[in-house]
């Protein structure tokens, strides 16, 4: 293979199969169980890199399911986003992110920056209730349930303002010498192509416990502020890079 060859292939890892393909990645029917809480103003700070800044002690706690994504497959997902402010321009912050296909936190992690580990969620209806869960391995990290389908919120006012708002993430990609970061950017993003087809509200619950290798509850639940289910086709945007950290 000729130097040329690779300069003129290379886009991802390995070289002769990369994990994902280069395609825009588009979800159909995803479904978002988010509970919003609110928490300790200090442990914010401490995990929000500058110069995002902290606006509220409210962390939003998502589960996902993502059953049938281009490129992706079939997987589900669960983290926190926690609402920022850049530049006085609102935005949401992806703290954690953990998922059960490796596809999506090898692209995640390389392309945007995503915060993804390896675990196990899930997001299904329980007679009457929604119910989220994450297990990192085989422990109990995180529990969420709201009421199913429990009161209708305008979808198109939705889909506006999760198209609206960015999301930012800290990329960082090791050097070779495995002891400082080759590259370490603030990277914006939006969701593209947002149609809500239903959204509903109700009363939600929350419970987050400690772990060593997944510290969710180092953002612990204070108050629990509601719940929101979200069914939705969206195009996740690429990103572009608004602060490096290495820059001279």
């Amino acid at each position: 293979m000729k130097i040329q060859d690779i300069k003129d292939n290379a886009f991802a890892m390995p070289f002769t199969s990369p994990s994902f393909p280069k395609i825009d990645f588009k979800f159909f029917n995803r479904e978002f169980l988010i509970i919003t809480y609110e928490t300790d103003m200090d442990a914010l700070r401490a995990v929000v890199p500058e110069p995002l800044k902290v606006v509220s002690p409210i962390v939003k706690y998502e589960f996902i399911r993502m059953a049938d994504s281009t490129g992706f497959g079939d997987y589900t997902e669960s983290g926190q986003v926690i609402p920022v402010e850049y530049n006085g321009q609102k935005g949401s912050y992806v703290h954690s992110m953990y998922l059960d296909d490796l596809a999506p936190i090898v692209g995640g992690r390389e392309i945007w920056g995503f915060p993804k580990k390896y675990a196990k969620p899930t997001l299904s209806v329980d007679v009457d209730t929604l119910l989220g869960t994450l297990k990192y391995n085989s422990v109990d990290v995180a529990i969420g349930t709201m009421g199913y389908k429990y009161y209708p919120i305008d979808t198109a006012a939705l889909a506006k303002a999760m198209m609206e708002e960015p999301n930012f993430l800290l990329k960082i990609i090791p050097h070779v010498d495995g002891r400082t970061a080759r590259v370490c950017e603030l990277v914006k993003y939006y969701l593209e192509d947002v149609v809500v087809k239903e959204a509903y509200t109700g009363q939600a619950a929350l419970q987050l416990f400690q772990h060593a290798l997944a510290p969710i509850a180092d953002l612990p639940v204070k108050k629990v502020l509601g719940g929101t289910h979200i069914i939705s086709d969206v195009k996740l945007g690429f990103g572009e890079v608004v602060y490096d950290y290495l820059a001279k």
